[in-house]
């Protein structure tokens, strides 16, 4: 797989687990940058390594993967694959409440580990770039609200019609060589001098 190896952290309080699922990943092609045998390791890891993937055990000591997982994935650091030996629905109802994107009941086998991680890996993803766009319609967004504002601004202090106060807007805008959104938001700032 050479540079786009996926890299994987491995956190895992049980040391034959541990090392089965490391010779797992290792089989199939992953790269283990870091192994944790507690969360907080995980965590520490996990914004230390920045890997691809993260495979956690759901329950361990020092702090249980549920609680590192909700941080990893809060931070933004990477895509989280449960592994635990409970399969009851409030384990699962409690990983996906931690925003797991992968879920893998102990026994595992070799086949069952790269479906989950390359899952995980692409929701990941698609939600990284859903949120880059969420954010993307956010600033458009404000920078229409600054621009009504400022029409409405020079419509009441200058008795324009609304094509006017557009017009004034986007000539300011092109006089300055600045989007219209900045032109807005100095005539904001200059109308509360």
């Amino acid at each position: 797989m050479g540079e786009n190896q996926v890299r994987v952290l491995v956190a895992e309080d049980e040391a034959l687990i541990r090392m089965d699922l490391v010779e797992m990943l290792a089989e199939l092609g992953y790269l283990v940058v870091g192994q944790a045998i507690h969360g907080e390791a995980a965590v520490e890891l996990a914004v230390t390594l920045n890997p691809d993937v993260v495979l956690m055990d759901v329950a361990m000591p020092v702090r249980d993967g549920l609680s590192a997982a909700a941080e990893i994935i809060t931070s933004r650091i990477a895509p989280v694959v449960m592994v635990t030996a409970f399969s009851e629905r409030d384990t699962v109802a409690n990983a996906a409440a931690s925003g797991a994107l992968g879920f893998i009941v102990k026994p595992f086998n070799r086949a069952d580990l790269s479906p989950a991680i390359e899952v995980a890996i692409a929701q990941w993803h698609q939600l990284l770039e859903l949120e880059h766009h969420i954010d993307g319609l956010e600033a458009r967004m404000r920078s229409r609200n600054s621009v009504e504002e400022a029409k409405d601004w020079l419509q009441q202090e200058h008795g324009l019609d609304e094509p006017a106060a557009f017009a004034l807007l986007r000539k300011k805008a092109m006089d300055g060589r600045i989007t219209l959104a900045e032109a807005a938001a100095e005539t904001l700032k200059s109308s509360k001098l």
